[in-house]
């Protein structure tokens, strides 16, 4: 297994495992453990990778069987749900300061293909997230949908993130998560 930043070589596979993991085709049943709400199109994935160098993933040979996506807001700010985001970061604090699109960034969403769940992928995918996005910020904040939790106990307890607040967007309840950059188990 190899952890790294991923190239636009890359975009297929990436893609192709959030598509499969999206909830819009998803089951019910599936959804049970875990899913992603977050789409993207080609011209996106290049435009995180080539400016934001915000894809890390992990490869078993030529196949990509996660990822984690991480960028600055103002990458994110063409999606209606970050402009929300954005606009109720400042009402916020962490670790006593004030979070701000200068110092912090929006990580997410994150995928571990099914197969490979439960063999420590998610938390190698994101502590490299986190530390390649280090240089930039001090701090990095998430969401998760109240119905996600798979999503909720893996950040919780795998990434050690802490709440920040919980908020309502387009009926969808969710919690804010943040920690530090420099975050390690």
């Amino acid at each position: 297994m190899v952890i790294t930043q991923a190239t636009v070589k890359d975009m297929e596979g990436v893609l192709a495992l959030l598509k499969a993991n999206h909830v819009s085709n998803m089951t019910e049943e599936e959804k049970k453990n875990g899913f992603v709400t977050t789409n993207m199109t080609e011209e996106q994935f290049v435009r995180l990778v080539e400016e934001e160098d915000g894809v890390t993933i992990a490869k078993d040979g030529d196949k990509i069987v996660a990822f984690a996506l991480a960028a600055s807001w103002d990458y994110w700010k063409e999606w209606p749900f970050f402009q929300y985001m954005i606009e109720i970061l400042p009402q916020n604090s962490y670790n006593g300061e004030v979070l701000t699109t200068k110092n912090s960034y929006q990580y997410g969403p994150v995928c571990v293909d099914k197969d490979y769940r439960g063999q420590g992928i998610f938390e190698k995918v994101f502590f490299a997230s986190l530390s390649n996005m280090e240089k930039r910020f001090p701090y990095m904040i998430t969401f998760v949908n109240k119905v996600n939790p798979r999503s909720y106990a893996a950040h919780t307890r795998k990434a050690l993130m802490d709440e920040v607040t919980q908020f309502t967007y387009n009926n969808n309840n969710y919690w804010m998560f943040g920690c530090k950059t420099d975050n390690r188990p």
